[in-house]
């Protein structure tokens, strides 16, 4: 059986804190919308028999009518492929969302918060569905697989060997609570980063975001494509995203003037596919605007700029002077001979903000 295992697309995310250019986030999903349309396009093309969604479809805040249609459309484009999604913490089965709400294409199966299994032929599929926005206990310990003869698939979104309280809350799974129970695979979702191939034999599977969200999401993007029988599984990821998000750093160490950094900024080699995050490091000479700076820049695919940079300070220059700045240097300087690497940081940062206030 042929199959494709995706999740975390997040439709019409606001994309808020991505971008200091407005129309990004439109830009962003429009992506979304033409991505999902290639998985559509594939499943015809190489007649998938099942789609797994594995949660956070939409963004329940933000969601519009007009998206779901948009999606529902696609999915009649398929009615030989059985789709089966699981709600997550973005779009729970709650009362008012659409997977509660909307007359969705017959091929479409939404999970709900009671674990449930599906026939079709020699294929059982399991199924969980988020009911709010938080789960901490899906019940999955007391479940047991009916036939082990048939393939078992489990379709859920889940953090898996969740350890801190916010991961807890998040339908937390240990892995090997699912390993014991016997399925032959587990398409999960939630983590954004793809986890396919890094231990022999894994069953349990994260196929990431479909597109890349953010800076955080650096990396490729897309869909699991998969074909499964009784004791045998092949996978493959196939990226689809067709944005990346990268990070460049500017040491402005040298630079002496605004001009000089944004000449410099606007010399930088970026691919068209490339979405930039510019970080300013080293020793500012200057007092940076970046939002200043940002107006000045003339690459679009340039959509962030953060100011990582520190004061250039003479600390013993300054000790020299019989003032308070003096005798505030003086005793850093004392500090810093003491100082670990790690602390050096929050020594400078100190620093900058002491003679900022003495100014």
């Amino acid at each position: 059986m042929k199959f494709i295992h995706i999740a975390d697309i997040h439709f019409d995310s606001p994309f808020v804190n991505l971008t200091d250019r407005e129309s990004l986030g439109d830009l962003k999903r429009l992506e979304q919308r033409k991505v999902f349309k290639k998985v559509i396009d594939y499943i015809k093309e190489n007649n998938i028999e099942m789609l797994f969604i594995s949660g956070d479809v939409y963004e329940q805040k933000y969601i519009r009518k007009s998206t779901i249609e948009y999606i529902n459309n696609l999915f009649k484009e398929i009615p030989n492929t059985k789709i089966f999604i699981s709600p997550g913490n973005h779009d729970p089965y709650i009362k008012n969302s659409y997977y509660n709400r909307f007359k969705w294409n017959e091929n479409v199966h939404i999970f709900n918060s009671k674990i449930e299994r599906i026939e079709i032929n020699d294929i059982d599929v399991y199924g969980y569905g988020f009911d709010d926005f938080y789960c901490t206990d899906c019940g999955i310990e007391d479940l047991e697989i009916e036939d082990k003869n048939k393939t078992n698939i489990l379709v859920i979104h889940s953090t898996i060997d969740g350890a801190n309280i916010k991961e807890k809350q998040y339908n937390s799974i240990s892995r090997k609570l699912l390993e014991e129970k016997g399925f032959d695979y587990v398409a999960t979702g939630h983590i954004h980063k793809i986890d396919y191939n890094s231990y022999e034999n894994q069953k349990i599977v994260y196929p990431g975001s479909l597109i890349s969200l953010g800076f955080d999401e650096i990396g490729k993007h897309g869909m699991i494509v998969g074909e499964i029988e009784k004791e045998k599984l092949e996978l493959e990821f196939i990226p689809l995203s067709e944005d990346d998000f990268v990070e460049k750093n500017v040491d402005i160490t040298d630079i002496i003037s605004k001009d000089e950094l944004v000449e410099k900024i606007n010399e930088l080699k970026i691919a068209n596919n490339e979405l930039v995050k510019i970080i300013l490091v080293g020793k500012r000479n200057f007092e940076i605007d970046k939002y200043e700076i940002y107006k000045l820049v003339l690459n679009e695919r340039i959509i962030k700029i953060k100011d990582h940079t520190k004061i250039k300070y003479d600390l013993k220059k300054i000790a020299n002077n019989n003032t308070l700045k003096g005798l505030f240097a003086k005793e850093i300087l004392k500090e810093k001979e003491k100082a670990s690497e790690e602390n050096i940081d929050i020594i400078e940062k100190a620093v900058e903000i002491a003679f900022e206030a003495l100014e």
